[in-house]
C-alpha cells in the first residue's frame, strides 16, 4: 500500500518527481509517454513507453505489463486497468512495445533466453534498470504481467532476469524456452506437444543464469483450457517448470473450485506458484489486476 501523505508532502514530492522526469526526458505524471533517453543495452530497440500517476508512493513498486503479438504498449495500456490502479496506489507502470512488423516479442533466440545475452529480455532488463534508478522505483518490488505474447516474454524475463524481478502474472503463455530455436514461430510448443519432465524444464531455466543462486520471482500462471492459439498443455508445463526451479511439490498445496471466476480452478504449490485453469476459456484469459495486485502486495 502507499504511504499517506499529507497535502503538502505529497505536492512536494510531485514536484520532486517532474523535476526528476524533466532532467532524464521521462514522461510527465499521467500520461502514457515513450522513453527516449538512453536506458542502456537494447540491441532490439524495444520500445519503454511509463505511466507515472499523479501522486507517485515513496520508493513506489514497479508493474512491467507487455502486450500481446499485433498489440503495442498503447493498446495495453488502453486495454488494461494497471494505469488506473496506478492512480489509487502510486506505483509505476512500464510498458515495453515489441519493435517488430507483426508487434510479438523475441522470446526464441538464445540472446534473449540468456542473462545479459541480448534480444529483448535485455531491453526490457534496461528498462527496469532505468525505472530504478531514474524514478526510485524500490528494486525489491518489480513485477512483470503480459498476454500471450506478453506473457511468453514474462516467462523469459522470469528465466533470463531473476534477479531484477519479485513476482510474475501470467496470462495464456508457455514455459520459458518452449518456443527456443531459430524460427520465431514453434508449431510444436503452440500446439502443446512440447512435453519434458519438470527437471528438463527447470534446467533449461537454470542454463539461462548460470551460477545464479540468488532469490527467483514467484509465478501465476492463468490459462484457457479452450485456447486454440497456445494449447492448454502448456499450463501444465509450466506448473512442472516453475514449481521445480522454485523447489515446491507439483501436488497442490490446496485446490479451489469457481475462483476466482465459474468455471475457474485455483491450485497453489507452496506460497511461490499459482495457477488457474479457466474451463471453457479461450486465448487469452481476460486479465485480473486485482488479483494480480494482491499477489504482487501492492494491494
Amino acid at each position: 500500500m502507499m504511504k499517506s501523505l499529507s497535502a503538502l508532502s505529497a505536492a512536494v514530492f510531485s514536484a520532486l518527481c517532474s523535476t526528476v522526469l524533466a532532467q532524464t526526458g521521462l514522461p510527465p505524471a499521467s500520461a502514457l509517454t515513450q522513453v527516449t533517453a538512453d536506458i542502456g543495452p537494447n540491441p532490439n530497440n524495444v520500445g519503454m513507453f511509463v505511466y507515472a500517476p499523479a501522486t507517485v508512493a515513496t520508493n513506489p513498486p514497479l508493474i512491467v505489463a507487455i502486450h500481446y503479438c499485433t498489440g503495442s504498449a498503447q493498446a495495453y495500456f488502453t486495454g488494461t486497468q494497471y494505469a488506473n490502479l496506478a492512480e489509487q496506489h502510486g506505483f509505476i507502470v512500464v510498458y515495453p512495445d515489441s519493435p517488430r512488423s507483426g508487434k510479438c516479442f523475441d522470446v526464441n533466440t538464445d540472446a534473449t533466453l540468456t542473462h545479459d545475452g541480448g534480444g529483448d529480455s535485455q531491453g526490457i532488463a534496461s528498462m527496469i534498470q532505468f525505472a530504478i534508478d531514474n524514478y526510485g522505483v524500490d528494486a525489491s518490488r518489480v513485477f512483470v504481467t503480459g498476454s500471450s505474447s506478453g506473457a511468453m516474454m514474462t516467462n523469459v524475463m522470469a528465466g533470463s532476469y531473476p534477479d531484477l524481478i519479485a513476482a510474475t502474472s501470467i496470462y495464456s503463455g508457455v514455459p520459458f524456452g518452449c518456443f527456443a530455436g531459430a524460427s520465431d514461430w514453434n508449431s510444436q510448443c503452440a500446439q502443446g506437444q512440447l512435453i519434458k519432465s519438470a527437471e528438463d524444464w527447470g534446467d533449461q531455466v537454470r542454463a539461462a543464469f548460470p551460477g545464479y543462486t540468488g532469490a527467483r520471482p514467484k509465478m501465476m500462471i492463468w490459462h484457457g483450457t479452450i485456447d486454440n492459439t497456445l494449447l492448454y498443455p502448456n499450463y501444465g508445463e509450466e506448473i512442472k517448470e516453475w514449481t521445480n526451479v522454485l523447489d515446491v511439490s507439483e501436488t497442490p498445496s490446496t485446490t479451489s473450485e469457481n475462483d476466482p471466476d465459474s468455471g475457474y480452478t485455483k491450485t497453489t504449490y507452496g506460497d511461490v506458484v499459482v495457477g488457474y485453469s479457466a474451463e471453457n476459456v479461450g486465448h487469452t484469459v481476460p486479465v485480473h489486476e486485482d488479483i494480480d495486485l494482491a499477489w504482487f502486495g501492492i494491494a
